[in-house]
């Protein structure tokens, strides 16, 4: 028996036709996906499932909403907690399914909810706003909270904020229902830190900039009170053939067996994709190519690691192409989706 795969999209419906959340069957031999139907939720800027794959959160205007994902792939709603906050960008969960972890762009604020025993949220464990000034520039001039992690080794939550190019790194303290800052990594002026993710041996973090355009490699340890980082590699996120004022790094993910690594880059309108060495952490671009569309705000890997999807926001699409790692190509492997303003996109693995 095949296994089953579901994309789920989150989307903005304020405009358009998009409802909120359009659910996908996925044809992980041809590369696509097949729609089957939308769920209403207010602008879901963001979507991540839980580490067994039984729940899906998505960010909305009212907070954070859950939804239970049936052996079919269809979803329900289960229920919406609010983060007394404005509306959040990003989201992740511990690797134990106890936490959600909530960023907040608008008002710099990072959210750590609790989640009840079957995946439900539950009220709000800790939250911090951010304060200070960044650079005199249109983003860049306080606090706008991008990417809330838990380290892998569980001691730490780490907070990247584009507008004072800092990463905060807090402990919760369950006792006082804080979040306690205990170390900074700084970054260098107007480079604006976006998204992280740690390889799953917890052995190193990869840090992407928005405005610099490169991501940094930093070997990860737990330490003694902090945790110790430590940059081995700074490598670009594009090609260097476009204009790089123009352009903005957006998303990174991993291929599943993280042996790759896949950025993708708005202005210019690009996928970039690195070859990652397990052993050192260091990553080596394969190729950055054109995405057919226009703002690729996210791109979905998929369970074969041979074929990706682009989330393009601003033409309202979602393009599909094989990745040929040996030759360094992505080639387009099927029509375009249509899907108005998406934000994001989470394959889960269902029926199992």
């Amino acid at each position: 028996m095949k296994e089953m795969y579901m994309a789920y999209v989150g989307s903005y419906s304020y405009t358009g036709s998009a409802k909120g959340i359009t659910v996908y069957d996925v044809d992980v031999e041809k590369g696509i996906f097949k729609k089957r139907c939308e769920t209403e939720v207010d602008n879901s800027s963001y979507l991540v499932a839980s580490p067994d794959g039984k729940v899906l959160y998505s960010i909305a205007d009212e907070g954070v909403v859950s939804y239970k994902i049936h052996e079919n792939g269809s979803i329900t709603k289960m229920n919406t907690a609010n983060i007394r906050g404005m509306r959040g960008c990003q989201m992740s969960l511990d690797p134990e399914g106890r936490y959600l972890f909530i960023a907040g762009y608008h008002d710099g604020k990072a959210t750590v909810m609790n989640l009840n025993p079957d995946g439900s949220i539950g009220g709000i464990a800790a939250g911090i706003y951010h304060k200070g000034l960044g650079s005199v520039a249109e983003r860049m001039f306080r606090p706008h909270v991008t990417c809330v992690r838990m380290t892998p080794d569980n001691e730490y939550i780490m907070v990247a904020d584009v507008g004072v190019d800092q990463v905060k790194v807090y402990r919760l303290s369950e006792s006082k229902d804080a979040l306690i800052l205990v170390d900074t990594i700084p970054c260098d002026l107007e480079s604006a830190p976006r998204h992280f993710l740690f390889s799953s041996d917890g052995k190193y973090m990869y840090l992407m900039y928005e405005v610099k355009n490169v991501i940094d490699v930093y070997t990860y340890e737990t330490g003694f009170r902090v945790p110790k980082v430590e940059k081995i590699q700074t490598i670009s996120t594009t090609d260097g053939s476009g204009e790089i004022q123009m352009t903005a790094a957006c998303a990174i993910r991993f291929s599943q067996d993280e042996q790759h690594l896949y950025c993708t880059n708005a202005g210019d309108d690009t996928i970039s994709v690195y070859n990652r060495d397990p052993e050192t952490g260091l990553l080596e671009m394969s190729c950055c190519l054109p995405v057919s569309g226009e703002y690729p705000k996210d791109v979905a890997v998929f369970p074969d690691d041979n074929h990706v999807a682009s989330i393009n926001h601003e033409t309202g699409s979602i393009t599909f192409f094989r990745v040929d790692h040996e030759k360094g190509l992505l080639v387009m492997c099927a029509n375009p989706v249509h899907v108005d303003e998406p934000n994001c996109c989470v394959l889960v693995k269902v029926g199992g």
